[in-house]
Formats: C-alpha cells, structure tokens, sequence
C-alpha cells in the first residue's frame, strides 16, 4: 500500500478541481409580505423558550440564530442517499462525509476519516474512521456504519450514486477500519468528499424505520445540527447538536434557518434591513448597489457552476443536427455575461468548467453569429417556421430570465419561436424526468455542479446514452466509449483522463447537443456582522454554520 501522504493533502497526482435534479412538493412563490410575516414567525419559533446563555445573556434571537434567504427550496428530498439538488445546502449541516476537498490548495482534510491508504495498482483504498463520533441518535460512528451507508447508496441507485460505480465491494477490515475494493481504478479521495451521495448515516436509525422514513422528513447523520422543524418548499429550521464531535466551545449558531425567499427584491430588501445574515443569487445592479450599504458585506468568488440548455435531440425540428447548431449560433454569449450576469462569468468551452480538471482551452466555442444561424437553418430543409420551442427554467431566477429573452430575441429572426415557461423548479424537473422524449421540454435548463472534483459529474450523467440526466436523449457509442476510458484513467493517470474528456466534448459541442453558456462567478451578500464564512466551489451554495459566527 502507497501512503497518501497523510491529511491534509491530495493523491500524489491530484489536479486542481455548480438549481437542479429533485423531486419537489409544492411551489415555493411567496409574496413580499408573506416572506417577511414568515421570516418573523420563524424567528418567534426559533427564539420561543430559549433560555439566556451563561456566558453573556444573549437571546437565540440576538446572538445565536442564522438566516440564509435561498432562492430555491433548501431541500427537496431528505433521503441523503437519493437528494441530487438544492438540499445539499441543508445536508452538509446535517450530515458528513469521511473528507472535505479544498480545490483551491488541492487538499483533503480529514472529517469522519482521519487517514488513509491506496494501493499501488489503485484498486484498494483503506480509510481509518474517526474514534468517539454519535449520530444524532445516540448511536456511535463505526466502520460498519460507514459500509451500511455506501452500500445503501449503491442499492437504491438514485440521485448521485454513479459516482460509486467502480465500487465492487465495500469491506470492514477493524471496528475502525473500512476498505474499499474497486473493478477498476478510481479517485475515492474525490468521490468521497463528493457533496452528493456519500453522506454517512445511522444505520440503526434506518434499519429501525420504514423504508420511506428519510423522504418523510427525516435524519440522522452526525453533523452539527439536527432538524427541528421543516415546511416542504418553505424552510428548514436546524438546531445544534449538542454531542457534536468537534464540541462547541466558541462561538457558534445555536440554531439556523434556511428559508426559500425567490423574489430578489425581498433578499435585497431583507439584507439590507439586517433581517438575514446571507443570501445570493441577485440581479447585479443589486449587487453593486449593495457594495455601496455598509451594513453588508459583498463577496464575489469563483465556482464551478455552469448554465447548460440542454437540447432534446429526439423533438422536431431539435432531431436535425443543423438546428442545434444553428441555435448554439444564435445564442447572445457576450450579452448575456454582461447584462445578466453583471460580467461575473465566462463563456463555456464544453461541459466542464474553468479551473476543472479536465476543462479544455481550446474545445471549440460558438460565436453568436446570425449569418450562420440562418444559413445553417436553410440547410437542415426544416422550412421557414415558425417553429416551436418550449424553454422551461426555474421561476426567480433573474439571470435566466434576461438570458431567456436575449436569445428569443435572436432565435425569432432565423424563424425558432422560443416558448418561454419559467415556473417551480419542482414541476419542470418532475416532467423531465418522468416525460418520454416527445412529451418533454425542448430545452431544458439548469445549473450543473460537481457532485465530485472530478470532470465525470460534468459530462457522463448528461451525455452518456445512459446517463441519469440525458434529458437531451442524446446516445453517441463514441462519446460512451471516450467517457468510459476516462472514467477508468481517472484513479491512475489523471493527466490521461483530462485528455480523454475533452475529446468527449469536442464530439458533444460539435454534435450540439446542448448550448453551453456560461461559467459563473459568485456573488454572496453577507450582513455585516456575520462572519467565518468561506466558500468553496466543490460544495456550491453551501454554507457551514458551524464554521460561521456573529461579531459582537
């Protein structure tokens, strides 16, 4: 076996390393008022029977209780196992995974694990689990614990899961000793500290429930904080758990709430007041406006969240290749950075963004060029139009709904009329997913993120014949077989799989399969008196309260 050399720190041949996918229930559209009347109550809730801190007489309401006004519901499936959205911003307070991923410095840092091995050949990886962890039943952390966990994911197969399928055997070698047994050789280091799908849980919380228990509205994981009370599409209020691991001497949040506020003026306005400590995802005349209030903090960070729209290839006229391509034409690259971004973002190359392993400088990009795209549509012999085009994308989302209009705009004048049907996140990915090619959107929009610091959760749910996300119902056996090879490269020669996957790409954007648009930067509008927070592009969105604080 080759030591890692220890944690913190990568494989010796690490590389540098963004709403989507869930099932909903209910929208999440709110008056300016109701938000505000909702935001009260939950504070009421949260603040109702705490007693004054000995250590200086602060109320919940005053000192220990953090807002986070989201634009999308905080959690849409509360099965760990299973959640592929938003709810990674509620999991990582309530759940842990064996590592946490640094990109910036290319680093591990150890959380249930505490060291750990992978043999020379990369088909057997050891980890050491962390001694004198409870899960929020009382019940201890264990190697077995962290088998019962894996080995559900895999089973149920859902959301995430395909980040394990090099698993062939998950083994309990010591009460503290798990390892990892593979088909073929992968970076488990990544997968591991992978923001989806790899979240341990309490065994006997789920062995002595119903199937359904975690979907309910349940958990059990061995984070910071536990759930105390939830709304579906609404909020999410968490409260501290007391046997934390890592204690709670300090200072720290007692309780947070995660409330879904999608109208950008009610964050900006509920900032502004200092009713919440952080929210994102505001028009950028906001956040400049909001750089200039000095009771609020503005920070913008790089991410690795890109916009993809997704073309469904099976739908007249989208079957014809010369029609995708003439679409990617007729998309307004420059204006949308800067008129709906605010020039916080970049054109895409490919599916895999910049700073990414496995992101290609010179994968081509298309201009937006007219010319083109109407020469292209006379060539397909699709007829003038005008044709049809349904464009769903989640309703509150400003830069989508500006994008949206510039390229009706374009797509008008080679004779596509795009539809377009914002409305809940939840709705449009139910009939994505649910919906034969015929009955589904024409294009389909969202966010990608990585699920793991690996070029795979860009590219292969997405455009692999077979891929979770296919909802272009797009199949290329050259692509697959590309991918493939990647995939298996990955876990012994890194510098080999990045090669490979921009090959995939180059058959992906030429066969133009999806338009991709843009690598986001972030804008995060902290109050000015909430601090500790540091964002990292492996988890998007993710803020870690206990990591966070207010400033007397």
């Amino acid at each position: 076996m080759r030591p890692q050399k220890g944690l913190p720190g990568p494989a010796p041949d690490s590389s540098r390393e963004s709403g989507r996918r869930a099932s909903v229930r209910g929208g999440v559209a709110l008056s300016v008022v109701l938000v505000l009347v909702g935001l009260v109550l939950a504070l009421m809730m949260a603040a109702c029977g705490e007693e004054e801190k000995a250590d200086g007489g602060q109320q919940a309401q005053g000192k220990q209780v953090a807002i986070f006004a989201y634009t999308r519901e905080p959690i849409t499936e509360w099965d760990p196992a299973v959640e592929f959205a938003e709810g990674i911003i509620t999991l990582q307070n309530v759940y842990e995974c064996l590592l946490k991923y640094d990109p910036a410095a290319d680093e591990f840092t150890p959380v249930l694990a505490t060291e750990y091995e992978r043999s020379d050949d990369g088909l057997t990886w050891t980890f050491k689990i962390r001694k004198g962890v409870k899960f929020h039943d009382g019940t201890d952390l264990d190697a077995e614990a962290v088998k019962y966990s894996l080995d559900r994911t895999i089973k149920i197969g859902k959301g995430a899961a395909y980040i394990l399928d090099s698993v062939k055997e998950i083994a309990v070698v010591d009460p503290y000793t798990v390892e990892f047994r593979l088909k073929e050789p992968a970076p488990m280091d990544i997968i591991l500290a992978a923001v989806n799908a790899t979240y341990i849980l309490s065994p006997t919380a789920a062995k002595s429930h119903p199937d359904d228990w975690f979907t309910q509205g349940n958990e059990c994981g061995t984070g910071p904080y536990m759930l105390e009370d939830f709304q579906a599409g609404q909020q999410v209020i968490l409260t501290r758990f007391d046997d934390y691991w890592k204690g709670w001497e300090g200072n720290h949040f007692d309780k947070v709430i995660i409330k879904a506020v999608p109208e950008a003026a009610t964050k900006r306005q509920l900032i502004s007041k200092g009713d919440i400590d952080i929210t994102m995802e505001l028009p950028p005349e906001d956040i400049e406006a909001l750089k200039k209030d000095p009771n609020v903090n503005v920070m913008i960070e790089p991410s690795f969240q890109n916009l993809f729209l997704v073309i469904n290839t099976k739908k007249k006229p989208m079957d014809n290749v010369l029609v995708r391509q003439a679409m990617c034409y007729a998309y307004p690259y420059e204006d949308v950075i800067k008129y709906a971004l605010g020039g916080m973002g970049s054109q895409s190359r490919g599916s895999v963004p910049v700073g990414l392993w496995g992101h290609g400088d010179d994968i081509f990009q298309y201009t937006t060029d007219l010319a083109k795209a109407k020469e292209l549509m006379e060539q397909s012999g699709v007829g003038p139009g005008p044709h049809n085009v349904e464009f769903a994308y989640a309703s509150g989302d400003e830069a989508q709904r500006k994008s949206a209009e510039l390229w009706k705009a374009n797509l008008d004048q080679i004779g596509i009329n795009l539809q377009i049907r914002p409305g809940p996140w939840g709705t449009i990915w139910d009939r994505a997913t649910t919906a034969d090619a015929e009955d589904a959107q024409g294009v389909f929009s969202l966010y990608d993120w990585p699920d793991a610091c690996d070029p795979m959760a860009f590219v292969q749910p997405f455009f692999r014949s077979d891929g979770v996300l296919n909802f272009g119902y797009w199949s290329n056996p050259e692509a697959d077989k590309l991918m493939d090879e990647a995939r298996r490269q990955s876990g012994l020669d890194r510098k080999k799989a990045a090669e490979l996957y921009v090959e995939a790409q180059r058959i992906i954007v030429e066969e133009a399969v999806c338009v991709f648009t843009f690598d986001q930067q972030y804008a995060f509008v902290l109050a000015k008196d909430f601090k500790g927070y540091k964002p990292n592009p492996a988890y998007p969105h993710v803020v870690w309260f206990y990591d966070c604080y207010r400033e007397e």
